[in-house]
């Protein structure tokens, strides 16, 4: 049985445990990166494939069924690379993993929203660039500190992530309210649920954990950001597309949001003409909050899991 994973980097910086893989499979072929030009030579010949952000369109799906292809299991939660419908079709399996990078990306979360109301790194780089000592007294800050406790933290999304950050941001003080999407279950949640706009007008920070869908793309826009407080923070551990880029990157100059911080963008790597890599109070971080050692691990595992439960013939995970 032949294995080939289209994107192995950046899952593997040269410190993860493939053993797990190559247990299933004399024939596991690691691909660093492929091109969409290349995908059809490569997954050819294959009984599983595994790809992050690699795509797998409707095209690829004849020609790869036909020659043995199976299974195909996403090295991520979000499948929105795989036409999930062309591979039904075929006969292909599309499986997921679910839930392996919560800790690392609520702790993220949560670091971003620290660095936005402390500033620790940025006070720390002024401390090595002299500028406490040539303040000349013992206590030198550069901007305001924010507190967080008695703050309201609305959470967009209480999924694993979006229910983590909202234990975290409780255990910090915060009064905590969950945002109604339009559209999503009304089921029963630990923390007051209020609708989306009057969600951001109350929040102090807000941070986004919900999917990306038509009724969510831009769900963060110029009519909403105006609805919310010029002193409240916007996180975003999602997706970039969540967020108008350019109506926010105009709320920051204008000062109607005291902060963004993101760990995601709509266009990743981003061109140098993003909005945001020029407005103020805004922290972007380069698509990391997933990629603790341990989460990649974990992700690893369950793919083989993934894998081996279907060979099994009892497939779990299935999208």
């Amino acid at each position: 049985m032949k294995i080939v994973i289209l994107d192995s980097h950046p899952m593997d910086a040269g410190d993860l445990d493939w053993t797990p893989l190559r247990t299933l499979s004399g024939d596991l072929v690691l691909h660093a990166q492929t091109a969409p030009e290349q995908t059809a030579e490569r997954i050819a010949g294959a009984s599983v494939v595994c790809t992050n952000k690699a795509p797998l369109p409707r095209a690829v799906f004849a020609a790869a069924s036909a020659s043995g292809l199976k299974l195909v299991s996403v090295l991520a939660t979000g499948y929105n690379i795989v036409d999930v419908a062309a591979a039904r079709e075929h006969g292909v399996t599309v499986c997921n993993v679910p839930g392996y990078s919560t800790p690392s990306v609520a702790q993220i979360t949560i670091a971003l929203l620290l660095e936005l109301t402390h500033r620790v790194g940025a006070h720390a780089a002024s401390v090595r660039a002299g500028a406490w000592t040539q303040a000349g007294v013992w206590s030198f800050w550069d901007g305001p500190l924010v507190e967080l406790s008695g703050k309201t933290l609305t959470v967009v999304g209480l999924g694993a992530i979006g229910s983590q950050v909202a234990r975290i941001g409780a255990a910090l003080g915060m009064q905590v309210v969950a945002a109604q999407l339009p559209g999503r279950s009304t089921a029963d949640s630990p923390y007051p649920r209020l609708p989306l706009d009057e969600a951001f007008s109350v929040a102090d920070v807000v941070t986004l954990h919900c999917p990306l869908t038509p009724q969510t793309q831009e769900l963060v826009n110029a009519e909403r950001l105006a609805q919310t407080k010029p002193t409240a923070f916007l996180l975003n551990t999602s997706r970039g597309p969540l967020v108008d880029e350019a109506a926010l990157a105009a709320a920051l100059h204008a000062g109607r949001i005291a902060g963004y911080a993101a760990d995601v963008l709509t266009t990743e790597p981003p061109p140098p003409d993003n909005p945001l890599l020029r407005a103020p109070n805004c922290l972007i971080t380069p698509h990391l909050a997933w990629a603790s050692r341990e989460s990649r691990q974990r992700l690893l595992d369950a793919t083989a899991e993934n894998i081996r439960a279907f060979l099994d013939g009892s497939p779990r995970n299935i999208v």
